[in-house]
């Protein structure tokens, strides 16, 4: 099949078939997609009218694995390597790039937001800070390299996560909204040695995840705040786990959720907000204060981190097949459709026609 990209033309209608002539300048590649995650992020763009920073139309997708089969002047070395594209490029040239701080270089460039994206046959990105896949291993693991674009964010940005949270053994990690991001995030902060509490209202997604890293699963709908607090702190003194420098992470990407993540704060506390809406909440920020807690954010992960999150891959530390599924790159829009009325119990990889 010719070059091609799936195009968004307005927020909510049909993403439409558009062909591309992929052709890479200096310092960039074109990539043969050989899958491409569906994230929430995806849908935020298509159903709540977030903007992108290209203008419409735009392929969206950021979760993107392939092979390159073009180069462009001055990174021909990377010709006919297996990849996973990071979900955020930085420059690597500004003063913030050089100073350790790619995730708010203001020359970044996300597929899907700022360039074209991977919902499509093919796609033109950067060179730089491409992550290379061991194919060999990939095969060890069980795994196709569509199966690793999800490593791109659903991987990745709570590794970033839990790495800059400064998650230890020895420490209590409670992980809100455990679809998608959050099963990973699960999964990262036990390879990190925490003991995971997982919460969610969906019980199905809690059953999916206790064999996958958490110690402790609980739907919030049968707890008002006080109580799910407290059988927490609870489930912490059971396991000699301390009653405070708790680390949170707010992967459900609900206001709800975020909520409740702010009411789990306890002394020395770490929040960690991972995941995205566009819903406000109200909270008493004093808390933070009075509780000697901090905040974090983080927009996706730097590429250098990227080889180390997806070692916990190949190695078997963190499980992709149970929570993954491929749907032909044809289907986008019933997959997007399904994906919003949440009727998918595992996240899809949009995979092109061979």
């Amino acid at each position: 099949m010719s070059p091609h990209r799936w195009v968004m033309t307005a927020a909510g209608e049909p993403m439409a078939q558009v062909p591309m002539d992929p052709v890479p300048g200096p310092g960039e590649v074109v990539v043969q997609v050989a899958g491409c995650g569906v994230c929430h992020t995806d849908l935020g763009y298509y159903y709540d009218s977030v903007r992108t920073n290209q203008p419409l139309p735009l392929a969206l997708g950021h979760e993107i694995s392939g092979r390159v089969t073009r180069a462009g002047a001055g990174v021909e070395s990377w010709l006919g390597k297996a990849v996973i594209v990071p979900a955020v490029m930085p420059c690597g040239e500004c003063d913030l790039c050089k100073r350790g701080k790619g995730t708010i270089c203001p020359n970044q460039k996300m597929p899907g937001n700022d360039i074209q994206g991977g919902f499509a046959s093919h796609v033109v990105v950067p060179a730089r800070g491409l992550c290379p896949v061991d194919e060999a291993r990939l095969a060890a693991a069980g795994l196709e390299l569509a199966d690793v674009s999800v490593v791109a964010d659903a991987v990745t940005t709570p590794y970033q996560a839990v790495l800059q949270a400064g998650v230890a053994p020895g420490q209590l990690a409670i992980v809100i909204g455990v679809g998608g991001v959050g099963t990973h995030c699960v999964q990262v902060a036990a390879a990190f040695g925490a003991t995971v509490v997982a919460l969610d209202v969906d019980q199905e997604k809690l059953e999916a995840v206790a064999g996958y890293g958490a110690a402790r699963t609980l739907n919030v709908r049968e707890f008002d705040p006080r109580a799910l607090k407290k059988e927490i702190g609870a489930f912490a003194k059971s396991q000699g786990l301390s009653q405070r420098e708790w680390v949170i992470f707010e992967c459900s990407g609900t206001g709800a959720g975020q909520t409740t993540a702010y009411n789990l704060l306890v002394h020395g506390a770490t929040l960690c907000v991972v995941g995205f809406t566009m819903d406000k909440v109200e909270v008493r920020l004093s808390n933070l204060m009075a509780f000697h807690a901090r905040a974090l954010g983080n927009w996706g992960c730097p590429p250098e981190l990227y080889p180390a999150a997806l070692d916990l891959v190949l190695d078997g530390k963190i499980k992709l097949a149970p929570f993954i599924e491929r749907h032909p790159l044809n289907d986008i829009n019933h997959v997007f459709h399904e994906a919003h009325a949440r009727r998918l119990k595992r996240r899809a990889i949009l995979v092109p026609a061979a």
